[in-house]
């Protein structure tokens, strides 16, 4: 059983945790579910789950980048890659989507907006929700190319690591069902470019303007 991570002092808040969770066991089942728990050094999350609030108090970051290390140990860089991106997918489909309001994309003013509208205002948005509801830092700019880069500054998925390669994964695959969900159905090709992992400033997501297909 792997040692307690060390607490950063930023939080998500508490019931993103219990999606999180959710997610893990619907994609690994209890026991895939556990071991990556113990793994990761978070077996008290076994029996006492974080409470199934919106209190920034227990989902420490340190403990995201020690469950997305811990996905990478047990199944590779390849496989854990593979499990990051579904893990991230499933946490906007079945939990994060339902913070939608706050982003207005439920708003028929939205709804209405031609597709690359949808993107230059929606993209921001989502940021923004993640900035008011945790201790996350993201924001969105426009190189003015074809792709709008979507950056962190303050990454709970690779807090504390030195890695060579990037590992921000889960959050590639929020991103890319975001847009799939502020655009209607539609794919986005999304490349992590640079991690703070590794060194650099940011966590920062090609996001390309152009649908897939």
């Amino acid at each position: 059983m792997a040692k307690v991570p060390a607490l950063s002092g930023y939080y998500y808040p508490n019931r993103f945790a219990r999606i999180l969770l959710d997610a893990l066991e619907e994609i690994m089942g209890r026991n895939g579910l556990n071991a990556i728990l113990n793994m990761g050094g978070l077996a008290h999350w076994i029996e006492n789950p974080p409470a199934d609030d919106m209190e920034k108090s227990e989902f420490d970051f340190s403990y995201m980048s020690a469950l997305n290390q811990a996905l990478e140990e047990m199944y590779g860089p390849r496989g854990g890659r593979g499990l990051q991106l579904r893990l991230g997918r499933v946490l906007f489909a079945q939990g994060l989507a339902t913070f939608g309001g706050l982003v207005g994309a439920s708003e028929l003013a939205f709804k209405v907006l031609p597709l690359q509208a949808k993107l230059k205002t929606g993209l921001p948005a989502i940021a923004k929700v993640f900035d008011s509801l945790s201790d996350q830092i993201s924001y969105v700019t426009d190189p003015g190319g074809d792709y709008y880069l979507y950056n962190i500054g303050r990454c709970s998925m690779c807090w504390e690591r030195h890695v060579d390669h990037p590992v921000c994964y889960i959050a590639t695959g929020i991103i890319d069902e975001a847009l799939r969900w502020l655009s209607g159905g539609r794919t986005f090709r999304v490349d992590e470019i640079s991690c703070i992992g590794m060194g650099d400033k940011t966590c920062s997501y090609a996001v390309y303007k152009e649908p897939l297909g």
